[in-house]
């Protein structure tokens, strides 16, 4: 084996969950393709691999790379086109034909990046932990098997249909209501497939960005972040509908804004489907990352599922899911993963939850969000340091009296407010996630833990 020295490659853009990097000069065509052969000799069963990709100005350049590297290495291929990250999962889950999947997307980030996405069969992910690295390593030595004598085919097809089924079979279909609602795609894979959804529903919708465009030139597509929902919230007041959906740039997020224009914050979200799902599976466990508020907790146990706290990222929670048989996980960053979807998050799904939790109650959508609205939780806040482990070191000091553990950074709880704090694989970054039961604790704790990330005591 040897180095790769046909080409250069920029190893900091294989992540921990995915590749990602600037497109052209990190991530080239060239790549891509080793990218795909690498994945055609790394999955260990037979079978065809399925490709999709978003609407980003390169993707269809580097989709057909990979598949260009995939059938290079004998693999057939289906190409299942313009199409969200989740249906990606879904088909190589649906069809156990397929022995993995790639897409190609760069999520939500600028329209300076692509990146690519992997699983196996079954819709297993494939990340740093699970095969990510053994795929760098192939391409970093330009180790591949020897080329077959034929190569695979290229079989395009549409999966849109029966996705759009696998989403309604979590929805009561029958409680829905005629609502009125705004819909923002964000110029990204939403306003491919919403559409092919909206047939089945008996919604009158007011569409906003759902023209694919890569390079967003509305708004960064990332419902996580408040000031990407100014203009649904705005077309919510103006047309006094009754909520609105927005979903991220490869459409595996959504999130849900009442009737006032006001969001719904992704532990709500979480908090609310967690009893639903615990309604229609008694006594089940549900997963949340361990920076998710507390209303997630305290709904699972009152509604006597079994809670359980996850590391932070997409890999470890669908392989806890798959230890534990969880029906249902959260993460902060607004990825919900459903057993019932291998195992795998959806943002079509989890909006659809919402709304038919929503219908089957009669009421309005702040009245269903009310009673989840009971912390005071605090944004996700960075700080640039040069020493980690000594502002945990610091910070585990100044806190000392709190119940402290280090499943992932360090978290301290205390009756009344907690927190967390993460330091960044890739970054000279540590992420702060705080809590309080009232506002005024919530300043005053946060001022604290400035003062001590920052360097005085």
């Amino acid at each position: 084996m040897r180095y790769n020295e046909g080409m250069k490659i920029t190893e900091s853009i294989f992540k921990a969950y995915d590749i990602r990097g600037i497109s052209g000069t990190e991530l080239t065509s060239e790549l891509a393709k080793a990218v795909g052969k690498a994945v055609a000799d790394y999955l260990p069963t037979e079978g065809p691999v399925v490709v999709g990709r978003d609407m980003r100005p390169d993707s269809g350049e580097l989709a057909e790379a990979v598949i260009a590297g995939l059938t290079a290495q004998g693999r057939d291929v289906w190409d299942i086109g313009l199409v969200t990250t989740d249906m990606i999962y879904f088909a190589a889950g649906r069809f156990e034909e397929l022995a993995g999947g790639v897409m190609v997307t760069a999520s939500h980030n600028p329209g300076k990046y692509n990146g690519i996405k992997l699983c196996g069969r079954g819709a297993v992910p494939m990340g740093a932990t699970n095969g990510l690295l053994d795929i760098k390593k192939l391409v970093m030595d330009d180790d591949y098997k020897a080329a077959p004598a034929k190569p695979g085919s290229v079989t395009e097809r549409s999966i849109v249909s029966e996705w759009v089924e696998q989403i309604l079979k979590f929805v009561n279909v029958p409680a829905l209501k005629p609502y009125r609602i705004a819909v923002d795609a964000g110029n990204g894979m939403a306003g491919a497939i919403f559409p092919a959804l909206q047939k089945k529903l008996p919604f009158e919708v007011d569409d906003l960005y759902f023209e694919l465009d890569g390079t967003f030139p509305n708004h960064v597509a990332n419902p996580h972040l408040t000031e990407t929902l100014k203009d649904i919230c705005k077309l919510i007041d103006e047309k006094k509908l009754d909520f609105g959906l927005a979903f991220d740039g490869d459409g595996d997020r959504g999130g849900i804004i009442d009737e006032n224009g006001v969001p719904v914050t992704e532990p709500v979200m979480g908090a609310i489907m967690a009893e639903h799902f615990l309604k229609l599976n008694p006594g089940a466990t549900i997963l949340y990352d361990l920076r998710t508020s507390h209303i997630v907790r305290d709904t699972i146990e009152a509604a006597g599922g079994k809670a359980e706290r996850t590391k932070v990222g997409g890999d470890v929670i669908k392989g806890m899911m798959r230890k534990t048989g969880a029906v249902l996980a959260i993460e902060l960053s607004g990825h919900y993963y459903f057993k019932d979807n291998y195992y795998s998050d959806s943002g079509l799904i989890a909006v659809m939850v919402m709304v038919s939790i929503l219908a089957e109650s009669g009421k309005k959508l702040s009245e269903l969000v009310a009673p989840y609205r009971k912390y005071a939780t605090a944004e996700e806040e960075n700080f640039r340091v040069d020493d980690a482990k000594e502002k945990i070191a610091a910070l585990k000091e100044a806190f000392a009296d709190g119940e402290q553990d280090e499943l992932d950074g360090l978290t301290v709880d205390y009756p009344d407010w907690w927190f967390n704090v993460r330091v960044s694989n890739t970054e000279p970054l540590m992420r702060l996630n705080v809590e309080a039961t009232t506002p005024e604790l919530l300043e005053e704790k946060q001022a604290r833990l400035r003062e001590v990330i920052e360097g005085s005591k």
